[in-house]
């Protein structure tokens, strides 16, 4: 549907802004004097639109990937709807750069959010939520096998 849809021609868009900002897959940004209105997405090709929202919800469902990584940690903060569009925005860039790049899709695992941030900073967080909870907690890293 990308294809068929932008032509398969990524040089014509110049940068994964601007094929998503096509798309009306970008997110809008209203705010005037300090307040910020609704961040609406704009009009683009409805086609790839419902397209790329749909491909979101099927990778939400799959199990152990980035896609669905970054669908469940939007998804508590924004809704469905929102981390959909997300998601789908996120589908578009990659397809325009293994398009530009000619390359094979690599998936940065569904770990890739905790990996990024320092791990112990992380498991720290979780021992204070445990201790919230009432429970104490000895924490010992695994050795390599």
């Amino acid at each position: 549907m990308i294809i068929a849809e932008t032509g398969g021609d990524m040089s014509r868009f110049g940068s994964p802004e601007r094929l998503a900002s096509w798309a009306g897959m970008c997110p809008g940004n209203n705010e005037s004097g300090g307040k910020h209105r609704s961040g609406k997405t704009r009009k683009g090709s409805k086609w790839l639109r419902v397209a790329l929202t749909e491909a979101a919800k099927a990778a939400s469902r799959s199990k152990g990937t980035y896609l669905c990584a970054q669908y469940h940690r939007l998804r508590g903060r924004r809704g469905p709807a929102k981390a959909a569009v997300a998601v789908g925005h996120s589908i578009l860039v990659i397809a325009y750069h293994l398009m530009d790049r000619d390359q094979d899709y690599a998936d940065l695992g569904a770990d890739y959010f905790l990996r990024r941030h320092d791990p112990e900073r992380h498991a720290s967080k979780l021992v204070r939520q445990l201790k919230a909870l009432g429970y104490e907690v000895n924490i010992q890293p695994v050795e390599a096998a």
